[in-house]
């Protein structure tokens, strides 16, 4: 048992993910007839699942989406997982020097296969155990639905205040405040660059870079 719980989400987070989602999201449009979007663009669509990603990709362009067309971004996707995908400057230093001091875990909207071929794609599965990884398929209603993170909580034998959770975006700040923990932002990720940070209150932290978590 661990006194202290540091939650991450993975998009925008630990990795930066978004060439390779904005390729998997363009090439579908393409597919479907559609003008490509820009990258920026897609990283602000990011963050409540593919489903989500995918629906909000075709309401910018003129063309209808298909019936099957979350099926066929995920597996463009599949193919596309690792091409540019790559963790955060200093996550892997930070997450050696915090498990020294507190449990590790992810919770993410993106379905589970994916999450775990990333994260042992970029060495980073050592950090986090198998049952410690929530993906947006599993049993729990995604975020920013609190039930993932309340039984992660229960899974390490902390209270809410005890746990950070740790993101980039609107997704994951309302997450955390659904489930009474803590929350740190990191300004570094995709999904910061559309957060309402006026909004912020007392004790909801900003970070830089993922270091800065280690002075938390």
């Amino acid at each position: 048992m661990t006194s202290r719980l540091f939650v991450f989400d993975l998009d925008g987070t630990l990795v930066d993910s978004l060439h390779d989602l904005a390729d998997s999201a363009n090439a579908l449009l393409i597919e479907c007839g559609a003008e490509p979007l820009d990258e920026a663009a897609i990283g602000g669509m990011v963050g409540e699942g593919a489903a989500t990603l995918v629906a909000r990709a075709f309401a910018a362009v003129t063309v209808s989406a298909p019936a099957d067309a979350l099926q066929r971004f995920l597996a463009i996707y599949e193919t596309k997982l690792l091409n540019h995908t790559r963790a955060y400057a200093g996550i892997p230093e930070t997450l050696t020097a915090l498990r020294v001091r507190a449990a590790l875990a992810v919770l993410t909207n993106k379905p589970r296969v994916a999450t775990e071929r990333i994260l042992a794609g970029l060495n980073l599965d050592g950090f986090f155990a198998g049952d410690a990884v929530i993906g947006g398929d599993g049993p729990f209603p995604r975020k920013p639905d609190p039930a993932g993170l309340v039984h992660l909580c229960a899974r390490f034998g902390v209270s809410a205040r005890e746990t950070t959770m740790v993101g980039d975006s609107a997704v994951d700040w309302r997450t955390a405040r659904n489930a009474g923990t803590r929350l740190c932002l990191a300004s570094y990720g995709f999904g910061f660059r559309q957060f309402p940070r006026a909004e912020l209150q007392a004790g909801e932290v900003v970070i830089d870079r993922p270091a800065d978590l280690l002075n938390l």
